[in-house]
């Protein structure tokens, strides 16, 4: 866990509106992982190879449903944080997967028991050069997203 303020200063102006990017560099989607910090919970989205921007599109929304079927996919927590990142789980050369997650299944190797703010985790779709994930969270907090490197970061904060 990550140390950067103490509980009573943790600054988080980010908001809760929507926030994306167009990608400019896309390339497979290689893992997820995430991480806890004093002031919020993070989520890295490892895109090997980006030597530019990654796209993405988060935002909260009532249901989450997975792209292409347009079916529900129960997500628990008080809110629902959608996230497309412009990277696909497969290789769009071979079709191989290079992040090998279900719909509608938990993200593989993801353990979120004990986060502040992370209650569930479900891969929604992959198709069109983008990933689909449903973040269940406590309640529709501030978020930013961020990239450093060829790492796109969704961090979600604890309180407003």
């Amino acid at each position: 866990m990550e140390n950067a303020a103490s509980a009573g200063t943790c600054s988080t102006p980010w908001g809760s509106g929507t926030k994306s990017k167009a990608d400019t560099d896309a390339k497979p989607l290689r893992n997820i992982t995430t991480s806890q910090s004093t002031c919020y919970d993070r989520m890295i989205f490892d895109v090997k190879g980006v030597s530019g921007k990654i796209g993405y599109h988060v935002g909260y929304v009532a249901t989450f449903h997975q792209d292409g079927s347009g079916e529900q996919i129960p997500v628990n927590g008080g809110a629902i944080l959608q996230i497309l990142v412009s990277a696909p789980s497969y290789d769009p050369a071979t079709n191989k997967p290079t992040y090998p997650a279900q719909a509608a299944k938990p993200l593989p190797g993801v353990k979120i028991t004990g986060y502040k703010t992370f209650k569930d985790t479900k891969f929604g779709a992959s198709s069109e050069g983008q990933t689909q994930i449903g973040l269940g969270v406590r309640a529709k907090l501030p978020f930013r997203v961020q990239q450093s490197g060829d790492k796109l970061i969704v961090d979600v904060a604890h309180t407003w």
